[in-house]
């Protein structure tokens, strides 16, 4: 793994890049609509393709689908609410597990003692009960949770924030991110941006055009990362 010695800042998002969490949200939305008498029979591709651009998105597209739960309930936080407690009896019955390459690749950061950040949307209680279950995050030396910034991804601010906190001058910086959401903010900033993702996103062309790295998992990065 030598690559990781050509930066001295790694930024990493959390959900569906280092943990199954993505996966564990798809299935809270789909018990919270369960419960109100609708069966979401998406997949999980189609899911990432109405999460993972505006916030909005999600809430537009599932009261498209089902017309009859915005009737039921049209206060969108109602329903929020209720598929957060689901996710949370989820995390803490133990749902996550880490994605492929993450754990080898922590490792090897933290024996090399490079500097790296998680930059997430979670909030700090959501990180607790996975990182309770994860010890391999205790390895991480800065976190930045949805209540360190104001404006979510696809703005830039929770990476700048990352930036200007611990990159010293001179640094070479790289950032990983597996949404389109995520991936824009990245983009912003002076980081070599990395996408993982098996989502066929149709913006993808058009993103490694611009200098973004494509891999199917942390796995299949082997050798030297650079645009």
């Amino acid at each position: 793994m030598q690559w990781i010695h050509d930066y001295q800042l790694f930024l990493f998002d959390f959900d569906g890049l280092l943990v199954n969490t993505e996966e564990v949200h798809f299935a809270a939305y789909r018990k919270m609509c369960k419960n109100r008498g609708f069966d979401l029979k998406w997949s999980f591709d189609r899911y990432c393709q109405a999460a993972h651009y505006r916030a909005e998105d999600l809430k537009e597209q599932i009261y498209a689908e089902f017309p009859a739960l915005r009737a039921q309930e049209p206060d969108w936080k109602v329903l929020y609410g209720e598929k957060k407690a689901i996710m949370v009896d989820l995390l803490e019955r133990g749902a996550i597990h880490l994605m492929p390459g993450v754990e080898n690749l922590l490792k090897a950061l933290a024996d090399a003692q490079i500097t790296r950040v998680i930059v997430t949307h979670s909030p700090s209680e959501l990180i607790q009960v996975i990182r309770q279950q994860q010890p391999i995050f205790d390895t991480i030396n800065h976190w930045i949770t949805r209540e360190n910034y104001t404006h979510p991804k696809p703005h830039p601010e929770c990476y700048q924030l990352a930036i200007k906190k611990f990159a010293k001058e001179g640094d070479r910086i790289i950032g990983f991110e597996d949404t389109p959401r995520g991936l824009s903010a990245l983009m912003e900033t002076e980081a070599q941006p990395i996408m993982i993702t098996t989502v066929k996103y149709p913006e993808i062309p058009s993103y490694m055009k611009k200098g973004v790295l494509l891999y199917p998992s942390l796995l299949d990065i082997k050798d030297s990362v650079s645009a």
